[in-house]
């Protein structure tokens, strides 16, 4: 069983708290306020963001890399390496 389904509940609270980490961005440069303040608001929504991708990356590598059978680890491992490809770009 993965992460996604065994904290359900505390993923979605931490993607809704993102939502309104954004949200305020928005307001922010609706409101136009001044640039370091609205900066200050894209890192904080950066961070939970980072927070949240570090967490499932984590129960990933623990769940589907560390025993599994080694046809599921290999197939793990590249699933991870596309991911961490993509996010980096």
């Amino acid at each position: 069983m993965s992460q996604t389904i065994r904290e359900k509940t505390k993923l979605l609270n931490r993607v809704r708290r993102i939502r309104g980490q954004v949200g305020a961005v928005e307001r922010a440069l609706e409101q136009e306020i001044g640039c370091a303040d609205v900066l200050q608001l894209i890192t904080g929504a950066r961070g939970a963001i980072n927070g949240l991708m570090g967490e499932l990356m984590e129960d990933h590598i623990r769940i589907h890399l560390v025993s599994p059978t080694p046809e599921h680890a290999a197939e793990a491992a590249e699933e991870l390496i596309d991911v961490v490809r993509s996010y980096l770009k």
